[in-house]
């Protein structure tokens, strides 16, 4: 491993960073600013959902005034009880252009009308590219769990 593969995976490492301060301060512009224009994000109906026959695009192609108002309206109807993010793997290409990530994702948010919580738990992985205007979040799977090796999901 080059120093300079060292310098991109904290550079990713930053992404994430940006990524989770976005939730945590439930801030739609700075979420979006992270987003490469051609930004897709395939989500299973749930988080034990393996078969990517099952899952669906619910934001379609990323458009920034959609996907903001999406997480204006998630910020103004919950309260964030918990986010807990942990990052397992970066790993970067040979050419440093493109990135992997593998983040553990433990995201409680509580209606603020009804109570009823909204759980997004498993992980979550993330492709970055490197643009002119340095890194973007490319894509995105939704949050899955698995088995460890005693076969117990977590």
């Amino acid at each position: 491993m080059t120093a300079t593969h060292d310098t991109l995976r904290v550079e990713i490492q930053q992404m994430i960073d940006t990524e989770t301060r976005a939730w945590d301060e439930r801030d739609p512009e700075l979420l979006v600013s992270i987003f490469h224009p051609d930004m897709v994000w395939p989500w299973p109906p749930n988080n034990t959902a393996h078969n990517p026959m099952e899952w669906q695009f619910i934001q379609g192609r990323y458009n920034r005034d959609r996907w903001r108002e999406s997480w204006r309206v998630l910020f103004e109807t919950y309260a964030l009880v918990h986010n807990h993010r942990t990052t397992l793997r970066i790993e970067i290409s040979a050419e440093g252009d493109g990135a992997f990530a593998v983040v553990d994702v433990d995201t409680l948010w509580r209606h603020k009308e009804t109570g009823k919580d909204f759980h997004w738990k498993g992980l979550a992985g993330k492709g970055y590219t490197l643009t002119d205007d340095g890194w973007k979040l490319i894509y995105h799977t939704g949050l899955l769990v698995y088995p460890d090796e005693t076969g117990v999901h977590r």
